[in-house]
């Protein structure tokens, strides 16, 4: 092994290890009641700015990875586990509940360790995106039928 790639994989250890802190800060780093919770729920009692900087920060930690190797196939999961959790989290009272629940960055580290350690997640993200995007085609149709239906209706009562 060079000196070179000594170097790097020390990076990608301190990176890691500084995602791993972050990423316990926000999800798991207090206990009470017998539950584990971190800062993410908790800024998510302030409205939107709260929700904005904990979607924020774990989309930094995703990029951080990204651009330390992870494959796009790791990647495009992490941001899914951060989307969905920016989604729920938005739901009005309810999202304050699912955020102590739902633990995006927990699930990115977990995804890391096996990308890292058991070599899992490996390989392109094509799979995935194109699933992602024929699910986006078939909300679309199905937003645009319904606002279809909804003007038909208006326009029947006039």
């Amino acid at each position: 092994m060079t000196i070179r790639s000594e170097k790097h994989l020390n990076k990608i250890k301190k990176d890691f290890d500084w995602v791993e802190r972050i990423s316990t800060l926000l999800d798991n780093k207090y206990h009470a009641f017998g539950f584990r919770f971190g800062l993410d729920p908790l800024l998510n009692f302030i409205p939107i700015l709260g929700q904005l900087l904990t979607f924020s920060i774990s989309i930094l930690l995703v990029i951080m990875m990204f651009r330390n190797g992870i494959s796009s196939k790791a990647a495009v999961k992490m941001m899914l586990n951060v989307i969905t959790d920016a989604i729920l989290g938005s739901i009005p009272l309810l999202g304050n509940v699912i955020d102590f629940i739902f633990k995006a960055n927990h699930r990115n580290i977990k995804l890391l360790k096996e990308y890292y350690y058991e070599d899992k997640h490996q390989g392109s993200a094509q799979g995935i995106l194109s699933i992602i995007f024929f699910i986006l085609i078939l909300l679309c149709s199905a937003i645009f039928y319904f606002l279809w239906l909804i003007g038909n209706w208006v326009i029947e009562l006039f």
